[in-house]
């Protein structure tokens, strides 16, 4: 057995002497099986493959968040406006997705820290990413009235729950998960609870929404003041009850980043990443004759259509970059990977500001005279004279770009802000 380790460390060294090129020196990342702790590798790495995957979710995520006139959008940059799917509709369950992916791999330098040290780590990011986020719903702190009076917003109609707060609440969960009953634990809570939440969707409500059993918990739990007030009604598409299932496609990035780093990035490992992810697509099609494909309540359907286009788009990336070589496009995405969550906060900031910050000119709505926002200003001198739906696209992508710009030179300087 020794002899065989020995023999393949040996060829690792040799083969690149024998082909003239330059050996890895030693204490180098060499795979060396240990038959007894499966374990693959002697350290951790990190896949660029899956850096540039995060940083591509984070690009897209703020683009469609963005955009100049949501009113004037190409449909595949809105989400679908009840029951479907849009591309869109793909990136908050992706950017969970990669989320899984990184707790895979902090979760390796936190378990040797002892489980009271991992557990402080789990709820002090969960609650200060929450914050943040409820910050953000509160922010800037102040409604501005039909006369252009500056009046205090009050924490009473503040949504609670939202992007961020989802995000918060489905790390702390999955981390949780995984530190207590590891990979096994994982797959018994994707199982259950994509069965038991979808029971109790066909049990105590339906899939309309005004009749969904996750909107009732929320009007009960949190009041309607507290919910998003952008459905026609209070509604909110991150929910109590949404939550749970939502953890999946966390969990979903756990696994498949556990998997990848011990199999490694093979034509096996892209072909078993494929295949899956093209059962998980029938799958979603098929469900959706029962369960109808809906983000907005993160149906099983959903939940199996976004981790199945997502263990198809992951392979992609992976071929291209680790077996075509082809890598001069991947700088420009690993730097929204280096400071993923702030360059979004910043995004998310950045348009609020836009918005609420007035030019100091009026414009009539309804006989009223309103203040316009420097947002609607640079939208409409700027991105709006190449056309409606082509200019809010493109104020989308500004935005994205500056936040780029932003990211690239906390990059250059190495600071990573962690959240």
């Amino acid at each position: 057995m020794w002899v065989g380790l020995y023999a393949r460390r040996l060829a690792t060294w040799v083969k690149p002497r024998m082909s003239g090129a330059k050996p890895d020196p030693p204490g180098c990342l060499v795979p060396i099986v240990n038959p007894k702790s499966k374990i693959k590798y002697m350290q951790q790495q990190r896949y660029l493959s899956l850096d540039v995957f995060r940083g591509l979710a984070v690009a897209v995520m703020i683009v469609v968040n963005s955009l100049g006139s949501f009113d004037t959008a190409w449909s595949p940059l809105v989400h679908a406006s009840w029951h479907g799917f849009s591309l869109t509709d793909l990136v908050f369950p992706t950017f969970l997705f990669v989320t899984g992916n990184a707790i895979y791999f902090s979760m390796q330098k936190y378990e040797a820290m002892g489980s009271s040290a991992v557990l402080r780590k789990i709820f002090k990011r969960s609650i200060t990413i929450f914050l943040i986020g409820y910050i953000m719903y509160w922010f800037p702190f102040f409604n501005i009235t039909e006369t252009g009076e500056y009046v205090f917003r009050p924490l009473s109609n503040t949504r609670i729950l939202g992007v961020l707060q989802r995000i918060a609440l489905c790390y702390a969960i999955a981390a949780l998960v995984i530190h207590y009953f590891k990979a096994q634990g994982s797959v018994w809570y994707i199982g259950i609870s994509l069965i038991f939440f979808t029971l109790v969707q066909w049990a105590f409500g339906d899939f309309t929404l005004q009749g969904n059993i996750g909107h009732k918990i929320d009007m009960m739990i949190l009041g309607a003041q507290h919910l998003y007030q952008g459905e026609g009604q209070p509604f909110d598409p991150e929910g109590i009850l949404s939550t749970i299932p939502s953890v999946v496609n966390v969990l979903a990035g756990y696994l498949t980043a556990r998997f990848i780093s011990q199999k490694g990035n093979g034509y096996e490992t892209i072909a078993k990443l494929m295949i899956a992810g093209a059962i998980l697509l029938l799958a979603a099609q098929w469900s959706d004759l029962f369960v109808p494909i809906n983000k907005k309540l993160w149906t099983i359907s959903y939940v199996f259509q976004t981790i199945g286009l997502d263990l198809l788009i992951l392979p992609i990336i992976i071929f291209v970059i680790d077996h075509l070589g082809q890598k001069k496009w991947t700088p420009f995405f690993e730097v929204f990977g280096k400071n993923t969550l702030f360059i979004y906060i910043l995004s998310e900031v950045l348009v609020i500001m836009m918005y609420w910050i007035p030019n100091g000119a009026y414009w009539p709505v309804a006989g009223k005279a309103q203040p316009t926002s420097v947002l609607s200003w640079i939208y409409d001198h700027v991105f709006r004279i190449t056309g409606d739906y082509t200019g809010s696209f493109l104020f989308g992508v500004w935005v994205m770009l500056t936040c780029w710009l932003v990211g690239y030179i906390l990059h250059k300087k190495k600071i990573y802000i962690k959240v």
